[in-house]
Order: C-alpha cells, then structure tokens, then sequence
C-alpha cells in the first residue's frame, strides 16, 4: 500500500513539473505580446497625449496583466514617491519585478537599454526608441513561439516518463 502511494506521489510530482516547465513556455510568447503592447501604448502617450511617464506608466498597468502591470505600476510608483532619475527607477523595478515573469535574459537586456534613453530624448527620438525596443521584443517573441511549438508537448511528456522510470526503477 505504502508503494503505491509512493508510486501516485512521485507521478504527482513529475508530471507536475513537466506541466509547469511547459507553462513557462506558453506563458513566455504571450508576456512578450504583452510587453510590444504595453510599449506601443507608452509611444501613444507620449506622442498624442503629451501624458507624464507616471501617469503614462499608471494608466499601461490598468490595461494588462500581472506580473507586467506590476512593473508598470511600481515604476510609476518610484517615479512620483523617490527622488530618482527614470534610467534609476526603470533599473530598479526591473531588477525587483523580472523574477516574476517567463522572460528571459535576453529581455531583460532589452529592456534595460530601452531604461536607458526613457525620458531623455525629444518626442520624436523617443518613438524611434521605442519601435527599436518593440522590433527586438517582437523578434524574441517570434523565438518564444518557435520554443514553445517546438517543445511544449514534449516536455509534458518527459515529465510524465520520468514519473514512469522513477517508479520502475524503485519497485
């Protein structure tokens, strides 16, 4: 009896895992989707709404989902509450929010250069900024689909294997 609980819990536990790693990889291409939108809604702020970069970032929280709003929302945050530069800010709630998402290195560095250049550029410059930022973005996320296409289903698999070997292997 003991076995076969033993048995259930280790298929439990790994197919789990192959579950999870393959929502990382769906959730992956949509979070990148997320970003290119939330950047875009950023150029229509400053371009056409001449809107502040805390009001711009606060109203792109309320348009998407967690953990991105939350970025959005604490770097509003930081702006209005802390005396910092927007490179600063931007750096920071990126250091504390980038565990949360599916994202990857490679994002991150993109979005650490676009930090950069935020705020200190005409209007215009800033457009430029952001279409370069959305074109990598949107090259990552083409990456991401080619991942998840590629591995989603096998990973589910491999987790319910291994749950299969662990087993036999212990009985």
């Amino acid at each position: 009896m003991v076995k076969i609980i033993g048995a259930v819990l280790i298929m439990m536990a790994t197919t789990w895992a192959g579950f999870e790693t393959a929502r990382q990889l769906s959730e992956r291409p949509r979070q990148l989707r997320a970003l290119r939108s939330a950047l875009q809604s950023l150029e229509v702020e400053i371009m056409y709404g001449h809107t502040p970069l805390h009001e711009a970032s606060r109203r792109i929280a309320a348009q998407i989902t967690n953990p991105l709003a939350l970025f959005f929302e604490r770097f509003a945050q930081k702006l209005v509450e802390t005396e910092t530069t927007v490179k600063e800010a931007w750096e920071e709630v990126l250091d504390e929010v980038w565990g949360l998402t599916a994202l990857k290195n490679s994002e991150l560095e993109i979005m650490k250069q676009f930090g950069e250049t935020l705020g200190r550029h005409d209007r215009l410059s800033q457009q430029k900024q952001i279409h370069l930022a959305s074109t990598h973005l949107e090259r990552e996320e083409n990456e991401a689909r080619d991942i998840q296409a590629r591995y989603e289903k096998m990973v589910k698999s491999v987790g319910f294997l291994a749950g299969m070997l662990l087993i036999i292997l212990l009985l």
